[in-house]
């Protein structure tokens, strides 16, 4: 499967980025791409104060519109994240389009950041978001993926539970539009993917929004793709672009095969 990363420089308003994100994923398909993902809130910017004014509903035109150009171009969208209002809520939330346009995952984010650090910064998603509640996998032709939203990825539980949850077949790869800032980027962005993939053999993606110091809030950028080994196949840097990676089935198998980590565990003793 060849997937492709697109990092953007994510604007104020959704209507400002509808058009970035339409010609990312016709580049994408150009390119080859079976799959284009895109990073944590690429409707607008990301600031929570402002998410009541952006928060969209699964019907808005700004989707509908992605989920056209899925089917246009004959490829999956992970639609990086957008602020999803329901019944009086606002999630964090991932929308997925299969290649017909159909709807085929939504996740809303389960960890919501929340930080206070003496004399430094703050940040609390749930001072406006409400949190997602239950792991998301989707079949493709190419195996069943998964979906995690930024800081969900720090939680190795919830990433081993998208991975043995679902269906009885192996899943082949989680995507994560993720916005880690420039603390936590350096710091802990390439490591938490590798954990993830090596500690699950799976394929990890990580998408981030392209870095913009204007913003209200400062991304790390680094898109990356990370194999079942927990190699690092491809890194960006912090500006706009689009990379492909190609997944394979075989690599997978081949490290589960070889070093069959799953297999060992003991679950009776994991417990609490």
């Amino acid at each position: 499967m060849y997937l492709a990363m697109a990092q953007m420089m994510v604007k104020l308003t959704p209507e400002e980025n509808l058009g970035t994100i339409l010609n990312y994923i016709k580049e994408a398909k150009g390119l080859g791409a079976d799959m284009v993902a895109f990073g944590e809130m690429i409707a607008c910017d990301y600031d929570i104060n402002k998410f009541p004014e952006f928060a969209m509903e699964e019907t808005s035109t700004f989707l509908t519109e992605i989920a056209k150009a899925a089917k246009e171009e004959n490829i999956f969208v992970v639609a990086g994240s957008v602020p999803e209002k329901e019944n009086g809520n606002i999630y964090n939330t991932t929308f997925v389009y299969d290649n017909n346009g159909v709807l085929a995952a939504k996740h809303r984010k389960v960890h919501l950041f929340d930080i206070d650090v003496k004399g430094g910064q703050y940040f609390k998603e749930s001072d406006m978001l409400t949190a997602g509640n239950k792991t998301t996998r989707f079949s493709t032709p190419w195996g069943e993926m998964g979906i995690c939203i930024c800081y969900d990825i720090r939680f190795p539980e919830f990433v081993r539970m998208t991975t043995l949850g679902g269906n009885a077949e192996p899943l082949f790869g989680v995507i994560v539009p993720g916005a880690f800032n420039m603390t936590t980027g350096p710091a802990h962005w390439q490591m938490n993917f590798r954990m993830r993939a090596m500690e699950n053999q799976i394929y990890m993606a990580g998408v981030s929004p392209a870095r913009d110091t204007q913003g209200t809030y400062t991304a790390w950028g680094h898109s990356l793709s990370v194999d079942p080994w927990g190699a690092v196949m491809s890194e960006m840097d912090e500006t706009e672009g689009l990379v492909l990676v190609e997944w394979k089935k075989e690599r997978q198998e081949q490290v589960r095969n070889e070093f069959p980590l799953l297999k060992h565990r003991r679950a009776d003793l994991y417990s609490l």
